[in-house]
């Protein structure tokens, strides 16, 4: 959430972020007509711990003399006094969090150059890389490769599960695994360390990290113990720090996990989502940054790059675009997009998204960091996607499929599976 600083000196700064949102500004008035009335509960109390603690001196001075009289009449003033506190203590506790809430349902400040538009018609192209297939034969879609090459049981996962879950086999198994081994090592050779998070988190750990009305929804609930299921491991490995001090020093924190994600998905999806591509539990090398301000839109730049180099390795064809302010969440400053390009569904899809949070994150979480005089401010906490493994796959399947419904390896991935064509499952 935003720093209750900026409502109090650059309020117009988020009313004009606001404006080039769409969104209402009554929001942001909730949060300053509960701040007042929480300044002026606070100014109460404080009146009322002064009145108490001269009446306390007044009697003390009345035991001194002897003054019973004294002692009765200063008795009878104050003798509500404490209960009075009791009362202000308990209404500034609640303004806090009722202006937190609100404050919670704020989005970031936009980066100035996101572009404007309602929806994601207003993304625009940042750059396109890599040569876009052309094939003498017809194209096949995943669903169909998967199905030919027998590599992917969907009726039988549902049957122990539930749809949009998967058995993957054979050698499409074997380059799932390939893919984890090839883009955790990609990653940690820029100095990145390598961390398998848990899987489960409790609520107040993933408010910090997500906007919960929004996310909630698509995430899996674990009862009786109050926990969710990580939908990206950039949740739990963000949280990490929470209410935390970090020294200057070990800025920045550089980290690529590794875990299974769980998504609902809700809601109605088109032909082109079937298969693996928009499934409930899938597994994501997460790229994670913990910096000092004044370094995270560099660190933005680098986590892209991080993404550019590693899809071109894979010889994939895939535009980066930039997300307008209309399709971008609630957490996120700037976020980038790759979208990879599909033969099959004669499109492009999105398989990454990049984002700089600035300290939002940082400010519901508490992760401060201790500067070199020796105060604290709050960390910018910045993520990216390097791989999400099922939707590779995809990727790689229509792209580098074959007239006989096999597919070509990557190059840079024959070593981890130790050959370079994808053959057929035997059962």
């Amino acid at each position: 959430m935003l720093d209750m600083k900026l409502f109090k000196e650059q309020v117009e700064l988020i009313r004009a972020d606001h404006e080039k949102r769409g969104i209402s500004c009554e929001p942001i008035d909730a949060v300053l007509e509960l701040e007042a009335q929480l300044v002026n509960a606070r100014h109460q109390m404080e009146m009322a711990r002064k009145e108490r603690n001269t009446a306390a001196r007044a009697i003390g001075a009345a035991k001194k003399s002897g003054d019973a009289a004294e002692i009765d009449r200063v008795m009878a003033e104050v003798k509500d006094l404490g209960r009075r506190i009791d009362e202000l203590d308990e209404a500034a506790s609640s303004l806090i969090g009722q202006r937190d809430k609100v404050r919670m349902s704020i989005p970031n400040i936009l980066h100035k150059e996101v572009p404007i538009g309602a929806d994601e018609g207003g993304n625009t192209q940042h750059s396109l890389h890599g040569d876009k297939p052309e094939f003498d034969f017809d194209v096949r879609t995943h669903n169909e490769l998967i199905e030919i090459n027998k590599w992917v049981e969907l009726e039988r996962a549902a049957k122990i599960a539930g749809s949009r879950f998967f058995f993957l086999k054979g050698d499409l198994a074997r380059m799932e695994l390939a893919l984890q081994s090839y883009a955790v090592d990609f990653i940690c050779k820029r100095g990145y360390t390598f961390i398998q998070p848990p899987v489960m988190m409790n609520r107040q750990a993933y408010e910090g990290v997500t906007d919960l009305s929004d996310f909630e929804t698509v995430m899996y609930g674990v009862e009786p113990d109050k926990l969710y299921m990580v939908a990206t491991s950039e949740h739990p490995l963000t949280a990490m720090y929470m209410d935390e001090v970090i020294d200057t020093a070990l800025l920045p924190i550089k980290m690529v996990g590794v875990s299974a994600c769980f998504r609902r998905e809700v809601g109605a999806h088109g032909l082109s989502d079937r298969g693996i591509w928009r499934v409930h539990q899938f597994t994501k090398i997460e790229q994670i940054i913990i910096s000092d301000p004044e370094d995270s839109w560099q660190h933005h730049e680098d986590l892209l790059q991080n993404c550019i180099d590693l899809w071109n390795s894979l010889g994939l064809h895939y535009e980066v675009v930039n997300i307008c302010t209309g399709d971008m969440g609630t957490v996120a400053a700037r976020k980038y997009d790759l979208e990879a390009w599909l033969p099959g569904a004669d499109a492009f899809k999105e398989i990454v998204s990049c984002s700089n949070c600035t300290d939002y994150q940082a400010n519901r979480l508490k992760i401060r960091y201790r500067k070199k005089d020796n105060s604290h401010a709050s960390v910018h906490t910045l993520n990216s996607t390097a791989v999400a493994t099922s939707r590779a796959l995809v990727a790689i399947m229509e792209q580098n499929q074959l007239e006989d419904g096999r597919v070509k390896v990557p190059e840079v991935l024959v070593p981890y599976m130790g050959k370079d064509i994808l053959e057929p499952c035997s059962f």
